[in-house]
């Protein structure tokens, strides 16, 4: 059975095209702009990528209704190598999203809601990245103008209260020391440093009470950073799983619509 055959084909294209793909790209624009406000300026790593795959879907969309309306096998053609590009793209994006986020998990601590997060536990790129001078220089910057640890004294107002709080892995890693290091906790925001720290750590020694300071010099601040990207990136990743699966189905579509405006031309 030819599934390709007979005008309708061409027609069917025509609808999906200027429906599904459109509305696709309308939702990954979407997605993106969700991306946006839900994150701050220094956690906005996706935002962008995510939102000119969408505006490239719609554009690509453009030229293949106009192949398909005009039954132009030019067009068609154009519209289905940008299109192959456009999956080879995802595709390729999607399986090392899912490679480079196999790694890393929090460690539960003893009478805490929250994890913690080690940097050896995460992948050699997120070492890389966020061991990177010039990057981590910018992370932290934003961290610092950021209400993340600002915000911890004024959310949660007595100690037994930020006991029992589920931080945030930024949170946990960037805006106290680690729990190994034994420092006693006065409030949400400030700890008692007189103790001499019980761990050989270096994150003990880096993390200061001072607003400006933290532990946005330590590991675990670093770590932090890492599950959060990888949160995000397995997130859009998931997001392409879908994305992939209907543009595929749209690229068959379009090739059985590029066969039926050839097999047209050349009748004519």
């Amino acid at each position: 059975m030819n599934f390709c055959s007979g005008a309708a084909m061409v027609l069917c294209l025509h609808y999906l095209v200027i429906s599904t793909m459109q509305l696709l790209a309308i939702a990954v624009v979407v997605f993106g702009v969700w991306m946006s406000t839900h994150h701050d300026g220094c956690r906005k790593s996706l935002t962008l990528p995510v939102l000119a795959i969408g505006a490239v879907i719609f554009l690509v969309s453009i030229i293949g209704f106009l192949g398909a309306l005009k039954r132009s096998s030019i067009l068609l053609w154009i519209y289905l190598i940008l299109l192959c590009f456009i999956l080879v793209g995802i595709l390729v994006f999607t399986v090392l999203a899912f490679i480079v986020t196999n790694n890393g998990s929090g460690h539960s601590v003893a009478d805490l809601r929250f994890k913690e997060y080690q940097l050896q536990d995460y992948s050699s790129w997120f070492l890389k990245e966020l061991n990177n001078t010039h990057n981590w220089k910018h992370l932290k910057g934003c961290l610092v103008k950021s209400d993340d640890c600002s915000n911890l004294s004024k959310k949660y107002k007595t100690l037994k209260k930020f006991k029992l709080a589920k931080l945030t892995p930024i949170e946990a890693g960037c805006c106290r020391p680690p729990s190994e290091c034994g420092y006693p906790a006065v409030n949400a925001s400030y700890y008692d440093l007189s103790f001499h720290p019980v761990s050989s750590n270096k994150d003990c020694k880096l993390y200061k009470n001072a607003r400006d300071t933290k532990c946005y010099n330590c590991d675990s601040c670093k770590a932090g950073v890492a599950q959060y990207m990888k949160t995000e990136w397995r997130v859009v990743a998931i997001f392409n799983v879908a994305l992939f699966v209907v543009l595929s189905l749209i690229y068959f579509v379009g090739c059985c619509a590029r066969r039926n405006a050839a097999r047209d031309r050349s009748k004519t």
